[in-house]
């Protein structure tokens, strides 16, 4: 073990984020582990000190904003390989009216043609959760369809649904079956239960509950739709999130296959060809993504919105994980993309330490 990834959150805490839990794998060891801060630091958006600041440690759980559209994509993959979808298939077969030329492919990839956000909440105020699906489903192409990459929370919210439609079961469920229980993740899910653990959110007053989000999704949509949603909802201790990520490092090297197939796992992290983003793009990861691997050119991997990144590194046998709750009690604090490469930059001197295997 190092302290040197516990001087670098501290370094971090509480100006970039008020909690902050860091782990680091090499070969599938952990090799760094720290945790810094407080679930809970502010009562309000003005910054007042709660009165009960509870510290982080490694068994907390953070919102994990995007990441949770990984687990959106083990699904969906995992639903190809039994043959019930195929990834280049109109997803009108399980949305009727839906425009033909959308397929799962193209949802992963964020090549759909649909607008990035919609903010279901506001424009359906008195709906129920599956009223607004239904509204959402129904979000008209809004650009052109097979590129360029356009980020779009909606196109993943469509893939959950079609995840749904074609497994048969809520997606909650379906992540449960398909992934965290087959890896044994007792901290990983939507709407946690072990409120005493999670890391508060953002001030949103217009939230039932006094104080900041703490036990539901940051964010907006996925909460107007219920809590679990495809592109967000996911909650997970770093240890989680670092099996999962090694679940996915050892079938990209060939030598897993509990969640999905190696050959799954090598059509996730092609280049799919989506024109226009900062980093290549495979089903549902970002590889070499400049905003969370730093150094780790190569890698794969998400962020996300909340402060969270999952870094795998099939090449150098890495592994890293690096939660946090950067929008807590605001939205907007500088700093979090240099937190990332730090974390990333101690993973590779942690891998140049020791002979690859």
């Amino acid at each position: 073990m190092t302290d040197r990834l516990g001087a670098v959150l501290a370094g971090a805490v509480p100006r970039v984020c008020a909690a902050a839990v860091a782990l680091i794998a090499v070969d599938g060891s952990v090799a760094a582990a720290a945790a810094a801060g407080e679930l809970v630091r502010y009562a309000d958006a003005e910054g007042t000190l709660a009165a009960r600041r509870p510290p982080a440690g490694h068994d907390s759980i953070f919102d994990l904003a995007s990441i949770s559209k990984l687990f959106t994509t083990a699904v969906l993959l995992s639903l190809a390989e039994e043959g019930a979808i195929g990834l280049d298939e109109p997803v009108a077969a399980w949305i009727p009216g839906h425009d033909l030329r959308v397929t799962p492919r193209r949802l992963l990839t964020h090549t759909a043609g649909l607008p990035p956000t919609r903010r279901i909440d506001l424009e359906l105020p008195g709906a129920d959760a599956s009223e607004r699906m239904e509204a959402m489903l129904r979000t008209p192409i809004a650009h052109p369809v097979g590129c360029p990459y356009l980020y779009s929370d909606v196109g993943l919210v469509i893939a959950g649904r079609v995840a749904e439609l074609a497994g048969g079961a809520p997606l909650d469920a379906l992540v449960r079956a398909r992934v965290t229980d087959v890896l044994g993740l007792p901290d990983t899910g939507y709407r946690p239960t072990a409120l005493a653990r999670v890391a508060a959110t953002e001030w949103k007053p217009e939230r039932p509950g006094p104080g900041c989000v703490r036990g539901e999704v940051h964010d907006e949509t996925a909460y107007a739709l219920g809590g679990v949603a495809g592109h967000a909802g996911l909650f997970a201790t770093a240890g989680d999130l670092l099996a999962f990520g090694e679940a996915l490092r050892l079938s990209a090297i060939g030598q897993g296959g509990a969640v999905l197939r190696p050959e799954s796992v090598a059509e996730m992290l092609r280049d799919q060809g989506a024109e226009g983003a900062a980093f290549r793009h495979g089903l549902g990861v970002r590889i070499g993504d400049p905003g969370i691997v730093g150094p780790l050119s190569g890698a794969f991997g998400h962020s996300g919105f909340t402060g969270t990144s999952l870094v795998v590194d099939p090449a150098r046998g890495l592994t890293v994980v690096l939660l946090t709750n950067a929008v807590h009690p605001v939205r907007g604090r500088d700093g979090i993309r240099e937190l990332r490469h730090a974390v990333a930059g101690e993973a590779l001197r942690l891998r140049q330490l020791q002979p690859l295997t």
